[in-house]
């Protein structure tokens, strides 16, 4: 679901981009704005940006290999980091040198009409790619606030998109109050400072995007939900008593690795361990179906390593590690 909806998204994102792009730096051209023409390099990055979703996307689907046995899914989680730099860097610092250029060399817009008008179109464009990545993304977010489905979410198109998308509307505002000010007063100085604060927004943007999808790419755990699931599957009762230690880490979006050392009767077979754990791999596999790989170790639970807390060395360890809720 996140996958094809994230998909649309981006597609979405990207048609209006290149409209936009275009249509803004016709504006600049005639109207020599320096407010349409950061607008324009921001438009042109984003676009770049969604081209870069579509490509990490693609790679991820690649099968495994032997040199990596768990596959190609962290590929998006590297292409979305790509995005923030490129939004900071092509999009962010160069629209503050263009609005730092504008205030110290102002010049009157000529033309009005043109960055008004492409400014209007560019709002109900980019307001039609918001209302698509808020779609796709309601799905998925349930009952999460918008904060925390951008900092929980696990695949990063949708929060991308959303935050790209957010952060042209509000651009694309400054830029509209920018020249409005500057056609009001004469003075240029108001389109330079339209651009300097669309400038700021891009890079903050950036930099919670970069900080999101470092996250990510550092491996993060499965949520909270799903490692209740988890747990509630792995035990039994019966041959499976309980969880010693549990691990989960994404591969990707779309793939979880599970590694538990679980505890087990004393006096049980290792025919009976052994089916105890594939029992317990496909109840795992209903309960969470993108628990693809599954690392079950039975072990004896001991009340003095319990006691030892969740020391990486201690063996068995400790109780089981919850994500944190944040």
């Amino acid at each position: 679901m996140s996958a094809s909806g994230g998909t649309r998204a981006i597609v979405a994102a990207l048609g209006a981009n290149l409209a936009i792009a275009a249509s803004k730096f016709v504006a600049f051209a005639f109207s020599g704005s320096s407010s349409m023409l950061a607008e324009g390099v921001h438009s042109l990055a984003d676009s770049g940006n969604q081209f870069l979703l579509l490509v990490g996307g693609k790679k991820s689907q690649r099968e495994a290999t032997p040199q990596h046995p768990f596959g190609y899914g962290r590929e998006r989680y590297i292409y979305a980091f790509l995005v923030s730099i490129v939004l900071f860097s092509v999009g962010g610092m160069f629209a503050v040198y263009e609005g730092y250029e504008k205030i110290k060399h102002p010049h009157e817009i000529e033309h009005w009409y043109w960055p008004v008008g492409v400014l209007v179109f560019a709002i109900i464009a980019e307001g039609f790619s918001f209302r698509t990545a808020i779609k796709e993304s309601n799905p998925l977010r349930g009952s999460l606030s918008w904060k925390e489905f951008v900092r929980r979410a696990k695949a990063p198109e949708l929060p991308v998109v959303l935050l790209e998308d957010f952060g042209a509307l509000v651009g694309l505002v400054l830029a509209l109050g920018g020249v409005g000010l500057a056609l009001l007063t004469g003075d240029g100085v108001w389109d330079g400072i339209g651009t300097l604060c669309i400038g700021i927004l891009l890079i903050l943007i950036a930099l919670v995007l970069a900080v999101e999808t470092k996250s990510l790419l550092l491996g993060e755990s499965a949520g909270v939900e799903a490692v209740h699931k988890i747990e509630a599957a792995i035990v039994d009762g019966d041959t499976v008593t309980g969880i010693i230690h549990m691990r989960t880490l994404h591969l990707g979006p779309e793939e979880l690795l599970v590694a538990a050392k679980i505890a087990v009767q004393h006096d049980d077979t290792a025919g009976e361990v052994a089916s105890a754990i594939n029992a317990a791999e496909s109840r795992i596999r209903e309960a969470v179906p993108i628990a693809r790989v599954i690392y079950l170790e039975p072990d004896i639970y001991s009340e003095a390593e319990a006691r030892k807390g969740p020391d990486r060395e201690a063996t068995p360890g400790g109780p089981v590690q919850h994500p944190a809720e944040h």
